[in-house]
């Protein structure tokens, strides 16, 4: 069952680093992923990246404050599932758009993406990450923040960072994360957690020794 203790916010990570959290629209009480979900900003010198982002309503609005202030110059994607509010960022600040090549039939952008592949470096200097699970997920490598924004390769669960399952968890799954551990991480964002969608490089290490996530 999916528990409900997270809340919207934002929250400050680092020189300009911060996300959002807000409850997505299209969740329902048999989802396997919690209502609330995180999307990230992050400036690397003139360019401002979106990662995975959805429009904060109804709350916070701080959210929408910040990012007319400092609008974004690009949105990336991390996966096909999240291309939900891409186009609105996108037209609202006229930035570049980026994503996965294709996408499931019934979750289409009504705009075109720039296509991104493991190892494109998008503008800023991000870098996308071989993830090997097999859903076209891209994590995205924050060079000058030392930070790995994840779309749904890692879950948080009661507090515990976890790998979300795959067929191929032990072949595939695991090397690519082990690979990503060599990068000098500090720290990992996620998409769906209860508790804490930040979490440490221990955390990241400690979650491949756990029993995958099967949702």
């Amino acid at each position: 069952m999916v528990t409900r203790g997270a809340k919207p916010e934002v929250r400050d990570l680092g020189e300009g680093l911060w996300i959002w959290r807000t409850h997505h629209y299209g969740w329902t009480a048999d989802a396997d992923w919690q209502p609330v979900v995180t999307s990230t900003f992050v400036q690397s010198g003139r360019e401002r990246l979106v990662i995975d982002p959805i429009v904060p309503t109804p709350e916070p609005i701080e959210a929408w404050q910040r990012l007319e202030k400092n609008p974004p110059t690009a949105v990336a994607i991390t996966m096909p599932d999240h291309v939900r509010d891409v186009s609105i960022f996108a037209r609202r600040f006229r930035a570049r758009a980026f994503g996965p090549m294709f996408f499931f039939p019934d979750d289409l952008p009504n705009l075109k993406l720039e296509p991104i592949a493991a190892e494109s470096r998008l503008p800023g200097g991000a870098v996308a990450l071989y993830d090997a699970r097999g859903r076209l997920e891209t994590p995205f490598w924050l060079p000058e923040h030392k930070v790995i924004v994840f779309g749904d390769a890692l879950t948080e669960r009661s507090g515990e960072l976890r790998v979300w399952s795959s067929p191929w968890h032990e072949k595939r799954e695991l090397p690519a994360l082990r690979a990503m551990l060599e990068l000098p991480v500090e720290k990992v964002i996620i998409s769906h957690a209860d508790v804490d969608p930040v979490h440490s490089r221990s955390d990241f290490e400690r979650a491949m020794t756990l029993p995958p996530w099967e949702g």
